[in-house]
């Protein structure tokens, strides 16, 4: 019986998956620059960056502050919905959460403080924009 279990629980992972691919799919095949997942995983440093400033930010709401700090638990976290051993899709889970999660963010917070706490290169913000679909 034990099998069964793990089998409904790793059967909900991967549907919560396919979910937030397809969620940041839609979000980003309207835009006229595509950005990739190995694009998405290039920002992963600047983005963790980001994430701590608008958490600490006493200007950004405190429901998006709350958000982004159970983001940045899960990122340094060694625990992950799909672990980063498994190729490819290890990693883009973990991308597919910091784009759901920055659109949340900068929907309440606002464009400007997303800009305001950018530590990366101006493309670097770019392609961040366009995998959180703004």
């Amino acid at each position: 019986m034990w099998w069964e279990v793990l089998l409904g629980v790793l059967a909900g992972f991967l549907l919560l998956w396919l979910v937030l691919v397809a969620l940041l799919w839609r979000a980003s095949r309207d835009r006229p620059d595509k950005t990739t997942l190995t694009d998405a995983l290039r920002l992963i440093p600047d983005v963790i960056r980001l994430v701590r400033r608008l958490a600490a930010d006493g200007t950004v709401p405190r429901r998006v502050r709350v958000v982004l700090l159970v983001l940045l638990a899960y990122l340094v976290s060694p625990i992950d919905l799909i672990p980063d051993f498994i190729p490819v899709l290890g990693y883009a889970d973990d991308a597919i959460i910091v784009a759901v999660v920055l659109r949340f963010a900068t929907r309440h917070a606002g464009a400007e403080a997303l800009e305001r706490h950018w530590p990366g290169t101006p493309q670097g913000l770019q392609a961040m924009r366009a995998l959180a679909g703004l």
